[in-house]
């Protein structure tokens, strides 16, 4: 069977810079012996139970860090790590029928403190072990690693598993860096990725990065999933997490997080995503690159109690922007990669029309809260500066345990051809005025056009109207268009702002006594 492997470089491109400050040090490895080396640890009984119990006792004592790295896997550095990979005749489990096999990540570079694994058999937890013959080593690196050396850890793991090809083990599930993990639908080629946790992201007090320290990795009778058990720890939160893997045209993973709190928390955000926007329509100017696109995810959709449908599209700021949107009992949000076209992008390398789209779908009632969009500036694709979490109403203090569960959906997520609302096509911007004509002072105009839904069903004569507001800045003029040639209706709009101004927009049509599409959501900072 083929094994589809990743381009090293692309496991080191994004954000793990800012995992730096939560990845401590590992002790220096230790030959093995001839004879296959250490004996592997006795089995220890194990159920999500018992590793919920484990994590709430250690959150009653004091954070431990690790000690500081010595030796080979603290030498290693961003090159040296670039030349470090797993062989795949040593991938665990190929040799068996449950279609999986798990294959590790090397320690170094910035990942300096070992990860644990376990296999979990029947009620037993079995320790994984790895030494420097799991791993390939190229050009000189290979004289400066000693043979048959066992390591403590290793910095994370990936499963393989068919997914888009019977004879073809595809790379679908990937846990590395701090609590950081994504994973793939069929056909999808990695782009955002989740968290287990935020903790105090973009806030005076500084973003604190829990680590998942151990894994357990249980397989079932259906070769379809498989359920992935971990322990987050840091200074504030210990934690006890489950991911059940359900494989598909779109990857589900059902996660439950059980967490103890050592200390107050400024901001929780629960089941955080990640992703990259650097540039579409609304501000390519800014960007002398012959794409027209280039982005992991182009719009945060919220799907709130009540049916509506939110639709923000993403921003590469002047400044680093915050948002917060009030929900109750929200059904879904996600960062999504709406446009599929390669047309869109004309990247062969990154092939950006490929990157999953990742929703959140509570489970059990959430209550009320927020949720958040954090957006950092950004002059390089290679930096991850898009966040999107679940932000609880209630405080968090030391002391409070919390429970959430909810479901990770992982792929195209196309758009249902059966709603009724419109969606939001795409979203332009440029200088306000006359196309073509001298650009006012302080103006700028914002193009968005809808599609789908009863639109689809309408004609130029229809009767529909414009609903918008703006905070912050006034509209100077609008207007809405049906485009024959293409089906659209298309919501123009010229809005000034005071300089430095920070102007929130929201827009949506409607006719016929009901709304007849998502609501359009923007932010514009006039910085010109």
């Amino acid at each position: 069977m083929t094994i589809a492997l990743p381009a090293i470089t692309r496991l080191s491109r994004r954000k793990l810079l800012a995992t730096a400050a939560a990845l401590a040090a590992v002790a220096p490895v230790r030959l093995l012996a001839q004879d296959g080396g250490a004996p592997p640890a006795a089995p220890q009984q194990f159920s999500f139970d018992l590793l919920t119990e484990d994590m709430r006792e250690r959150s009653r004592n004091p954070y431990q860090p690790a000690p500081d790295a010595e030796g080979l896997l603290a030498d290693l550095d961003y090159d040296d790590y670039r030349l470090v990979r797993f062989r795949p005749d040593r991938m665990r489990w190929q040799a068996d029928k449950s279609g999986w096999a798990l294959a590790a990540f090397p320690m170094g570079w910035l990942f300096k403190e070992a990860v644990v694994l376990y296999e979990i058999v029947g009620t037993e937890a079995r320790e994984l072990r790895f030494s420097t013959e799991d791993f390939e080593y190229l050009n000189d690196l290979a004289n400066r690693i000693p043979p048959m050396a066992e390591l403590p850890g290793v910095a994370g793991f990936r499963l393989h598993h068919p997914l888009n090809r019977p004879d073809v083990l595809d790379e679908v599930v990937a846990f590395i860096g701090a609590s950081y993990f994504r994973a793939l639908g069929r056909g999808s080629a990695y782009g955002a990725s989740a968290r287990g946790l935020a903790l105090n992201t973009a806030t005076p007090k500084g973003e604190e990065f829990p680590r998942f320290s151990r894994f357990y990795i249980e397989r079932s009778d259906t070769s379809d999933r498989i359920t992935v058990y971990a322990a987050l720890q840091s200074p504030s939160v210990t934690g006890a997490y489950r991911f059940v893997v359900i494989l598909g045209a779109d990857t589900v993973m059902e996660v439950t997080a059980r967490l103890f709190f050592r200390t107050d928390v400024q901001e929780l955000g629960i089941a955080p995503l990640t992703s990259m926007f650097m540039f579409s329509e609304k501000n390519r100017a800014r960007f002398d690159d012959f794409r027209p696109n280039v982005h992991d995810s182009d719009g945060l959709r919220i799907e709130r109690s009540d049916g509506q449908v939110i639709w923000r599209p993403l921003n590469n700021p002047p400044r680093l922007s915050g948002s917060y949107f009030p929900e109750e009992a929200p059904r879904r949000f996600g960062l999504h990669q709406r446009d599929r076209r390669f047309e869109s992008y004309q990247d062969t390398e990154a092939h950006y029309h490929m990157r999953p789209s990742v929703e959140v779908e509570p489970i059990g009632d959430w209550g009320k809260g927020f949720v958040r969009l954090v957006e950092i500036p950004s002059e390089s694709e290679a930096n991850d500066n898009i966040v999107a979490y679940w932000v609880p109403e209630a405080p968090v203090r030391a002391g409070d345990a919390r429970e959430y569960a909810y479901r990770l959906h992982w792929g195209d997520l196309r758009l249902d051809p059966t709603a009724r609302l419109a969606h939001v096509d795409e979203t332009r911007a440029g200088h306000g005025g006359v196309a073509g004509g001298p650009a006012p002072d302080n103006e700028r105009k914002f193009v968005v056009d809808f599609r789908g839904g009863f639109l689809d069903t309408l004609g130029a004569e229809a009767q529909l109207e414009p609903t918008v507001s703006v905070s912050g800045g006034q509209i100077v003029r609008s207007m809405l268009q049906h485009i024959p040639e293409s089906g659209i209706w298309r919501l123009v709009m010229d809005v000034s702002a005071e300089k430095d101004a920070v102007v929130e927009l929201s827009a949506h049509l409607a006719g016929y006594g009901r709304r007849m599409t998502e609501t359009w959501l923007y932010q514009w900072i006039n910085a010109q």
